[in-house]
């Protein structure tokens, strides 16, 4: 009989469908390794949910097969979830030095000092187990991004991570594309890229343009300065030192991931910060207001940020003043849109004077757009291809663009979360699914909200709740005190006693027909209160509260 010949696995955890949550499994034989392990952050309809983070069962259930978990780069979407993941799956680590530099700082928060850091550079090559993994130097928003590509006995897979083609990149540092060049010529057999800007045509601008944005506004200011922006986008709050340097102004930080960056990436040489430039945000009364820049986070809206605090006057260190210039370098992101409107309204009413993306070059994106991927694809020439990182529509429109470059469609894979697809040298096939999914993480609890707490929570949020007392006797089912009825986000009660004591007349109609009928068992009565009470709110004012009987024995 024929030894079954090993299969080369790709398996999206995460990535696909949403702008986030990017996890990728590679799998051969008894071996297993991880590209990237992020978060997302929570809808609207995630009601107190904090993050969320993706369904690891199949690697727990295959943890001895786990080798390593390789990143990309630091951002939230594709670090973020590490924490919650290294608590039940510890294995080496493998990223640049800015990667690990800022997942440090979250193993610190976490308390989790247990974990093998391996920094590995740009150019380098690793081997772990069955698959050698080599860094391939790239462009994003922020330093140390890297590509990387996989080789196996199979074939090669190349995983881009979040990339743009950057000519003149802030650090100097081009991406390799002798390297990725090399690497089509060798043969490419998987590729999975980068799809969130595939819908827009030409080129993504260099982040060296907002330099000379910055340097133009700088010049003409005459008040404090305030620029809002991504934490972790080093270059843009290099720039943004470079243009207050320029100008002579001093630089203040706010926010606490902006402190910690800013922290963690000067201390690694990422940012260079003149001596005396830098100074505490308590000390900015000290200087003119003509001499100051405050860099900030919240250039997305979110409620507790230093920029929505510091628009509703709710920041402990620093007021609005009239005349204040406020950049907003950042774009929203989808769905963000009306929070990050309603900051700019505050600070337009509160007299500050605010420039954000409509109105300046601002802000680029770190995202290829179509010419950069089609020169991606064309250097790799890869014989399979799963764009990754995307909304179905960015998929299906990278996947679109592949088939104009020649791939044929059979070979493209817009798969879902979980799919498993496998390889051997000349075929690829989607062969079945693993369970991939959302975890919700609200506090400590990981994973203890799932879709009936949510729907619970939507309920109340839309429709109120009504608590109904009863004290009944535990001799002969007999109603001794009540019914009482509770209301909370449904009516006001003073302002609706007619409707409170219609609403207990019903209970107490339905108590009388049970203890006519000897029923005493709780969870009849419960279902008969909440059934009878449902039906009359529902007829008297077109409202559906969650109901919750509390019977009580004496």
């Amino acid at each position: 009989m024929s030894k079954k010949q090993p299969k080369l696995k790709i398996i999206p955890l995460g990535g696909l469908y949403e702008i986030g949550k990017n996890i990728t499994v590679i799998e051969y034989n008894d071996e297993i390794i991880v590209i990237d392990c992020g978060l997302i952050f929570p809808e609207d309809e995630m009601l107190g949910i904090d993050v969320v983070i993706p369904d690891i069962t199949y690697l727990l259930k295959n943890r001895e097969k786990v080798k390593a978990i390789v990143l990309t780069h630091g951002h939230e979407d594709h670090v973020g979830a590490l924490p919650y993941v290294l608590k039940k799956l510890n294995v080496p680590i493998y990223g640049t030095k800015l990667t690990l530099g800022l997942i440090e700082n979250k193993l610190k928060e976490h308390d989790i000092n247990n974990v093998k850091l391996n920094v590995v550079k740009p150019s380098q090559t690793i081997k772990t187990g069955v698959f050698t993994l080599e860094f391939i130097r790239t462009s994003h928003s922020i330093p140390d991004s890297v590509a990387i590509a996989i080789n196996t006995p199979v074939g090669t897979i190349l995983h881009t991570g979040d990339f743009k083609i950057d000519y003149t990149p802030i650090n100097g540092e081009v991406m390799d594309f002798h390297k990725l060049a090399e690497l089509g010529k060798k043969g490419v057999l998987v590729l999975l890229a980068d799809s969130t800007n595939v819908e827009r045509p030409g080129y993504t601008m260099s982040e060296k343009t907002v330099g000379d944005t910055f340097n133009d506004i700088f010049l003409t200011a005459k008040q404090r300065i305030i620029v809002a922006t991504f934490a972790s986008n080093i270059h843009r709050v290099q720039q943004i030192i470079n243009s207050a340097v320029l100008f002579n102004r001093k630089v203040a930080v706010s926010g606490r991931s902006m402190v910690n960056v800013v922290n963690v990436a000067t201390e690694l040489g990422y940012l260079s910060i003149p001596e005396g430039t830098l100074i505490d945000i308590n000390d900015i009364k000290k200087y003119p207001d003509n001499k100051i820049v405050v860099i900030t986070t919240g250039s997305q809206g979110e409620p507790m940020s230093a920029l929505a605090r510091i628009a509703s006057s709710d920041h402990k260190k620093m007021d609005l003043m009239p005349g204040d210039l406020v950049i907003i370098s950042a774009t929203p992101i989808p769905g963000n849109e009306k929070t990050v409107a309603k900051v700019i309204n505050q600070l337009f009413k509160k007299g500050a004077n605010v420039i954000y993306e409509a109105l300046a070059d601002v802000h680029v994106s770190g995202h290829a757009c179509q010419e950069e991927l089609k020169l991606m694809h064309s250097l790799l020439k890869p014989k399979f291809f799963i764009p990754v990182h995307g909304e179905y529509r960015h998929l299906k429109q990278h996947s679109k663009l592949a088939q104009e470059l020649g791939m044929p469609k059979e070979n493209i894979f817009v798969a879902e979360n979980g799919s498993i697809i496998e390889f051997t040298k000349d075929k690829g096939s989607i062969t079945g699914t693993v369970p991939a999914g959302n975890i919700l993480v609200d506090g400590l609890g990981v994973g203890d909200v799932g879709n009936i707490v949510l729907r619970d929570r939507k309920h109340l949020s839309e429709d109120g709740l009504i608590v109904v007392v009863v004290t009944i006797s535990k001799e002969d089912g007999s109603v001794v005190a009540g019914p009482d009825i509770v209301s909370r986000g449904f009516v006001y009660v003073r302002e609706s006693e007619d409707l409170m004591e219609e609403a207990k007349k019903v209970v107490r109609n339905v108590l009388i027909e049970c203890e006519k009928n000897h029923i005493t068992d709780w969870a009849t009565l419960k279902s008969s209160i909440r059934d009878a009470l449902r039906n009359f709110l529902c007829e008297k004012i077109k409202r559906n509260p969650m109901i919750l009987p509390i019977i009580m024995e004496v």
